[in-house]
């Protein structure tokens, strides 16, 4: 690492459980169908993720999966702790997988982007592509955001991650559209799975398209100055965007917390031909949206360079 204060990053591995794909399906159908009109879920060849809409960093999302949950929500807030930054080649050798594909969420790397910046991680480290995205406030006008890609192999803070080798293989198709509860998409399917296999954790990763409608996203702006000790000052802090399909969203989430302080779920995505992307929160447009995504369960979480002092704050 660069930085000698991470020259030496703790990691906590935990095996996870991994159920049956089709009992899977069942699970996440029947929890999908309590908050969406029409749902299909199954188990099918992963397609060719690099072509479009996807354009992902490795053709298929199999072989050896794994999640890690890297540094956290407390290094951001409530007030920020700029030294923290990771590298994803060390990531990759931190989770038994070097030349790992990555896909995820997370905050841009600071002393690259220059400021604080939502993180879209796509890399492939076994070929050398970096499609990762960033997105960031402009400087100069508060209601505007700048898409940049591949400036860097780093992140700062925090990452949400799901690593494989990948390789096509059997994955999770998922499709639901016209939304008819209170739930978004990944929460749905994170909680259906969570009142199936109670404390036995079961961790997804995968890519998902919203293909029409719009979704709210936020964009982090330069960090406060002033600590954000509650959620409402969070909320006050970040700017929201409901910003249009396509958005390509990359995505992890786990059914219970085995006692690693995990951000239970993270998504962001990006809209590569608008020029925008961020952290997702939810469909605003319930009777037009169709998302369509591919996921895998994970065999291993790990947990990297966990804050020492904790909160909840911030983490939705």
């Amino acid at each position: 690492m660069a930085d000698s204060d991470n020259a030496v990053l703790p990691v906590e591995k935990k095996e996870l459980h991994v159920p049956d794909y089709n009992e899977v399906v069942k699970v996440l159908q029947d929890g999908l169908k309590a908050n969406f009109s029409e749902v299909s879920v199954g188990v099918v060849d992963c397609p060719d993720l690099t072509k479009e809409p996807f354009t992902l960093a490795a053709p298929g999302l199999c072989g050896r999966p794994r999640m890690a949950d890297i540094g956290g929500v407390p290094y951001l807030m409530p007030l920020v702790q700029r030294h923290k930054k990771y590298n994803f080649q060390d990531i990759a050798e931190k989770i038994e997988l070097p030349g790992a594909f990555l896909i995820g969420a997370g905050a841009g790397p600071l002393h690259v982007v220059g400021t604080n910046s939502e993180m879209m991680t796509n890399i492939n480290l076994n070929n050398g592509d970096n499609s990762t995205y960033t997105c960031k406030m402009h400087t100069e006008d508060e209601n505007s955001y700048i898409l940049e890609k591949g400036l860097s192999l780093d992140c700062s803070l925090l990452a949400n991650i799901y690593a494989s080798d990948g390789k096509p293989g059997k994955v999770i198709e998922v499709k639901a559209s016209t939304r008819t509860g209170p739930e978004n998409f990944v929460t749905c399917m994170r909680k259906a799975l969570k009142e199936k296999y109670g404390d036995k954790p079961v961790g997804m990763g995968g890519t998902f398209i919203i293909e029409k409608g719009k979704a709210k996203i936020h964009i982090m702006p330069d960090f406060s100055e002033v600590p954000l000790d509650s959620n409402e000052k969070v909320d006050q802090w970040l700017k929201f965007f409901d910003m249009k399909a396509i958005l390509v969203c990359l995505s992890v989430f786990i059914s219970h917390d085995p006692g690693l302080d995990l951000r239970v779920e993270h998504t962001h995505c990006f809209n590569k031909h608008d020029g925008g992307g961020g952290h997702y929160h939810y469909d605003v447009t319930p009777d037009d949206v169709v998302y369509h995504g591919y996921f895998v369960p994970s065999e291993y979480m790990y947990r990297i360079d966990a804050p020492t002092e904790t909160h909840m704050i911030g983490r939705d």
